[in-house]
């Protein structure tokens, strides 16, 4: 979701898009270079993360942590050093920045533990 959700936004797909308030667009289309980078990060380390993992690769820890700091480092942003709580705090997205966090997380902690057990090489 996060993959689709990043590509429709950075592609500015008219269809997905459409579905956001003029504010918002321009909350997204606004940001800084480093967060589209961070935003970036966090996304494509966690489908990286997650593929490493499939193949036991304990690559995917040292990936996966990355990507966990990445989006804390983008919902940072979004949230505290912009007025993204204003623009887009409504409960759903607060809820599925706290979902995809939770996911992280635990993708980095299992990753870890498999680490931890020999079963990643």
């Amino acid at each position: 979701m996060g993959a689709f959700d990043y590509v429709m936004t950075q592609t500015r797909n008219e269809a997905y898009m459409s579905g956001f308030t003029p504010e918002q667009l321009e909350f997204f289309y606004g940001f800084p270079p480093w967060v589209v980078a961070a935003w970036a990060i966090g996304v494509w380390g966690g489908v990286l993360g997650a593929l490493l993992l499939l193949i036991r690769r304990r690559l995917a820890v040292w990936v996966l942590l990355v990507s966990l700091i990445a989006m804390v480092i983008t919902a940072f942003h979004n949230y505290v050093l912009s007025n993204g709580m204003e623009v887009i705090g409504d409960a759903f997205s607060l809820s599925f920045t706290a979902v995809i966090f939770l996911i992280s997380l635990a993708l980095f902690l299992y990753a870890r533990a498999m680490h931890k057990r020999d079963i990643l090489s």
